[in-house]
């Protein structure tokens, strides 16, 4: 298919017009390539293993979650030039979706760790700029069991901070960068905040509002949407896809 009507199809499932998102979030389409659409790579991150790896699968475009544009605007040089020079030199066209993947109610990372859990969704939580991101999901375990649960569908050593009490019945979940928001899901009633990573004063902060944080990684909890994304394309586009697998273990 012609990438333009590619590009509209995920922008119109993503509904990423309705995600303001960070500033340089750039959602949609950051490098635009010179092919029709046969085979698409997908990805967590735009970094240079990812492009390469993508060029070597024969893809026409890379669909990822985290794009190229964080910094802002910026010199194309460095790893940025190799990057963007790999894609340009190839035709392959390169695609981002930040928020509006991880708070799709089919494709969403959230979404998706709920239902790898085996925990229901009850609600969304974690405002971001007018938008809620998170899920909030009802359980009926011990702390230690959704740990182990949790290692092994996500295939991760997770670290607990055990704030809170043993049984859990309410789950805040955040994929990504969230321990910050501990306090806000004690607040809701929430036994655990599953989340990625966080910064070292969220230690605190979970201890004092009384609840377990589980930081499972960021790029681990981040892979079920890509994933996720990339059997939709299969099976509503009949595109032939690949997973290029880059985990940093953070």
């Amino acid at each position: 298919m012609h990438l333009a009507d590619f590009v509209a199809h995920l922008d119109t499932y993503l509904r990423i017009d309705l995600y303001a998102d960070h500033p340089n979030a750039c959602n949609g389409l950051q490098v635009e390539g010179n092919r029709d659409i046969t085979t698409v790579a997908f990805a967590v991150d735009a970094c240079l293993y990812t492009i390469e790896a993508a060029v070597r699968a024969d893809a026409d475009c890379l669909v990822v979650h985290h794009g190229l544009f964080w910094s802002g605007s910026a010199p194309v040089i460095g790893s940025l030039y190799r990057r963007v020079s790999a894609l340009v030199r190839a035709g392959v066209a390169l695609y981002s979706c930040h928020l509006p993947l991880d708070a799709h109610e089919e494709v969403g990372n959230n979404t998706q760790l709920c239902r790898a859990l085996g925990i229901e969704p009850l609600g969304q939580w974690a405002r971001f700029e007018g938008r809620e991101v998170g899920i909030i999901a009802r359980a009926d375990t011990s702390i230690r069991s959704l740990q182990r649960l949790l290692d092994d569908r996500l295939d991760t050593s997770s670290r607990l901070i055990g704030g809170g009490r043993d049984r859990v019945q309410r789950v805040a979940v955040l994929t990504g960068s969230g321990a910050d928001r501990a306090s806000e899901a004690a607040a809701l009633g929430c036994d655990v905040l599953i989340t990625g990573e966080g910064a070292h004063h969220s230690y605190f902060a979970a201890e004092e509002a009384g609840i377990n944080v589980l930081l499972a990684g960021h790029y681990a909890t981040e892979t079920l949407g890509p994933r996720a994304l990339k059997a939709h394309v299969e099976q509503e586009l009949r595109l032939r896809c690949c997973f290029v697998d880059h985990p940093t273990g953070l």
